[in-house]
């Protein structure tokens, strides 16, 4: 926010523009529409097609037996997926501001806390899901436990285990007494312990997204490399549906790179912002006499 005019007296405000107004008396005023009314549309519309194709998916693998790694962690990612969705609700009636304050309450204690806890275990079981495409495609008849659907499903026990335990502590620490002011901005609800591992929590997330990302871009430029040269190979043999098979190793990557990596680019900001303004406010971030409630 970029502010034209400070009175060295009394620090008065003359900027406008089209999200925050401030008056001279310090009064912040927001222009609501894109948070109460533009976002929950978008929202809306996102859970209607996620709750559908959730459904969709899971009558699917319920008749898929959960014979191989490949089955069993895509299980784990409609459930996942299916339980992120699920806290669509309490966002939309929370930013719309259609349901009493309480709601926004239950979002940054419960609701927000398992939207993120179910995300980064999609984003585990995909990077998983890549190790396990990499290992059939350069190891086609190699055996290991790795590759066992047991193993699996002792794996995403622990994915969903070790989550589960980071995630507690936000709703556990979120412990000041609840009031329409303290949770305009979920932090409110925090102490020192709980902002301490807010910000722990952060940088874990940040790492988990970045390191499934890394791996996946090693993973499938190996993949694609013994791909390619197993075309070239057997490009007369090949049947058609034999290369659309091996077109489809790529869908994983793509389904990461569309539902994730847009998010997480355009959130460091946002990261770096909860990372540092919880321990260290800056003197900066608002001036005098303006108030903290934008």
């Amino acid at each position: 926010m970029n502010v034209s005019l400070y009175n060295s007296s009394n620090m008065n405000v003359t900027h406008y523009n089209s999200n925050v107004n401030i008056s001279s008396q310090g009064k912040c005023l927001r222009n609501t529409w894109v948070t109460q009314v533009v976002f929950p549309v978008l929202y809306t519309v996102l859970f209607i097609i996620g709750i559908i194709l959730n459904i969709m998916a899971i009558r699917i693998f319920s008749q898929i037996a959960s014979n191989s790694t490949f089955i069993v962690l895509l299980k784990n990612i409609v459930f996942a997926d299916l339980l992120m969705t699920l806290t669509f609700p309490f966002k939309i009636l929370s930013t719309a501001q259609l349901a009493p304050w309480q709601v926004r309450w239950f979002v940054c204690r419960f609701s927000a806390v398992f939207f993120y806890f179910s995300m980064y275990i999609s984003i585990i079981l995909l990077g998983l899901i890549s190790f396990d495409r990499y290992l059939k495609i350069t190891r086609p008849f190699g055996k290991s436990c790795l590759r066992k659907a047991r193993f699996s499903k002792f794996l995403s026990v622990a994915v969903w285990a070790i989550m589960f335990l980071l995630s507690l502590p936000n709703i556990i620490l979120s412990n000041k007494p609840a009031t329409p002011e303290s949770v305009r901005k979920c932090v409110g609800l925090k102490g020192p312990a709980g902002l301490k591992w807010h910000v722990i929590l952060n940088y874990i997330c940040q790492f988990i997204f970045w390191a499934v990302c890394i791996l996946m871009v090693i993973l499938y430029t190996i993949i694609s490399k013994k791909v390619y040269e197993s075309y070239k190979k057997s490009k007369s043999k090949d049947s058609q549906a034999q290369r659309k098979m091996k077109a489809k190793v790529f869908v994983i990557v793509f389904v990461f790179f569309i539902c994730f990596a847009p998010f997480h680019f355009v959130r460091v900001p946002y990261t770096l912002s909860q990372v540092i303004t919880p321990l260290h406010p800056s003197p900066w971030t608002t001036p005098p006499n303006i108030n903290t409630s934008c």
